[in-house]
């Protein structure tokens, strides 16, 4: 199984978000400079995140993003979940499976599916950020702070 492009931008917006001495909002072109990802695509990952109640935006000068809660209130499965598109792991409508109803792989992927999320759900937000992580978001905050100094 393999985490979507989108679901990793979207964790990644948010694991940059954790950091707590920030005295201005976070832009989307700053994040996009840091991860070397694409503005644009950047832009509907924060839209989603904001749609979900996950971060507070604010547009024009001085505005930028910031969670809207505390770390340890953001579940990392109903996170992961919820980026992904709650999607199965198979369909069996399409294409049609001959075996549809009498095979037991549905049930089992759906188990393992719902086993996953569930570890997943045991982590917040603030597990993903403890050290090394946050000494890494650490750093990419200063070398931000230095690129606006020189």
């Amino acid at each position: 199984m393999q985490l979507t492009h989108f679901t990793d931008l979207g964790l990644r917006v948010l694991i940059y978000l954790t950091y707590p001495d920030r005295t201005e909002p976070v832009t989307i072109t700053e994040i996009a400079t840091q991860f070397a990802i694409s503005r644009n695509h950047l832009v509907k990952v924060v839209h989603f995140l904001a749609q979900q109640g996950w971060i507070v935006t604010a547009r024009g000068k001085g505005g930028g993003m910031a969670l809207s809660q505390p770390i340890e209130t953001y579940r990392l499965g109903h996170l992961i979940s919820t980026l992904e598109g709650h999607t199965e792991l198979i369909d069996c409508a399409k294409p049609a499976c001959g075996l549809k109803g009498q095979c037991q792989l549905k049930h089992i992927l759906d188990q393992a599916q719902k086993s996953f999320y569930a570890v997943l759900d045991s982590y917040t937000l603030r597990d993903a950020v403890a050290t090394p992580t946050r000494e890494a978001i650490i750093s990419l905050h200063q070398l931000r702070l230095q690129a606006t100094v020189s």
